[in-house]
């Protein structure tokens, strides 16, 4: 009777390690080698270059567009470097130096430099006849019975012209009116009136013309009475100009009750055209009153000059007080 074979026991089966993800997400079995890495000889890895400070790399590349720039090259870094150099030559010519800029008055008492500041109505497009006029004579006093017959005339003309036409004009004018004596124009007949044209057009309209020759026979009544037409005119300011001290074109009035009065007088007296508006234009331009804006740098030299003007009459009036024995006024 056959023996029954004993059960031999089965090997257990071993675990197979488990599979993990390696870095770039491919599975790779733990404890088993790939056969083609192994065949394969590993390559020898280059040395990694050494990592450059960007200063180093800055600096290099200044040294580069400097050689460039020294060849003429036409790259943008050369041309750049080649301006910072010049400018470093520039600065350090200047160093030590003084550099002349132009100053505005009052810049040396310590006002603020730059360039002159004019009124207003003057600017970069006015008329360079009239920014000379604004800057030379305009506000000055004037004590000149000849010029003050000139403004006269001038200011009686802006009511047909502007100041630029009326200064391009100002040759005809003084030719015509030989060069405003006002003896010569009052003896101005009718032909000789209606002789005043420029090219073929009246130099004024006739109410302005015969105004001017009317004025004249006036003028020379008052030189009569007073001495002279200052003397007459500047009376009425007590021979000191006036300052208004405007800080904006606005508030420059174009007539004031002191041209009231003015205007009321040389009319009783048989001045033609001489309205309120007409002799406050002729007291700002002959210096009657200075009405230049306080920014503006003729403000203060209008001042020195009316000083200046102002100083020797007070005094030569005090010499002839004491010669005549008379008391100096107070």
């Amino acid at each position: 009777m056959p023996v029954p074979a004993k059960p031999q026991p089965t090997a257990k089966p071993v675990a197979e390690p488990r599979a993990i993800l390696g870095p770039g997400g491919n599975r790779v079995a733990v404890g088993k080698e790939d056969p083609k890495r192994q065949s394969k000889p590993q390559k020898p890895r280059k040395p990694a270059a050494a990592e450059v400070p960007a200063s180093a790399v800055k600096s290099s590349a200044s040294v580069d567009s400097t050689a460039s720039s020294n060849s003429n090259s036409n790259s943008s870094s050369a041309s750049s470097v080649k301006k910072m150099a010049k400018c470093r030559r520039t600065v350090k010519s200047v160093v030590g130096a003084t550099v002349a800029r132009p100053v505005s008055p009052g810049a040396e008492d310590g006002g603020v430099s730059g360039p002159l500041k004019r009124c207003d109505w003057i600017t970069a497009n006015s008329d360079p006849l009239y920014t000379s006029f604004h800057d030379e004579e305009w506000g000055v006093p004037v004590h000149d019975d000849r010029k003050l017959f000139e403004l006269l005339v001038f200011s009686q003309a802006l009511a047909e012209l502007s100041w630029p036409m009326i200064l391009q004009l100002r040759e005809v004018f003084r030719k015509f009116f030989a060069n405003f004596d006002p003896s010569f124009v009052a003896h101005f007949d009718e032909k000789k009136m209606l002789c005043v044209k420029v090219n073929g057009k009246p130099l004024l309209s006739e109410p302005k013309l015969r105004a001017v020759i009317e004025n004249a026979k006036q003028t020379i009544k008052i030189q009569e009475e007073f001495g002279s037409f200052s003397n007459y005119i500047w009376s009425f300011v007590n021979h000191k100009p006036i300052r208004n001290g405007f800080r904006y074109a606005r508030q420059v009035p174009i007539k004031t009750p002191k041209a009231e009065v003015i205007s009321k007088n040389m009319m009783q007296r048989g001045f033609c055209s001489v309205g309120p508006t007409v002799i406050y234009s002729f007291m700002q331009v002959s210096g009657m009153v200075n009405d230049h804006l306080l920014s503006c740098f003729r403000y203060r030299e209008c001042i020195a000059d009316a000083k200046r003007d102002f100083k020797p009459k007070t005094e030569e009036t005090e010499v002839k007080n004491e010669g005549s024995g008379s008391p100096r006024p107070s």
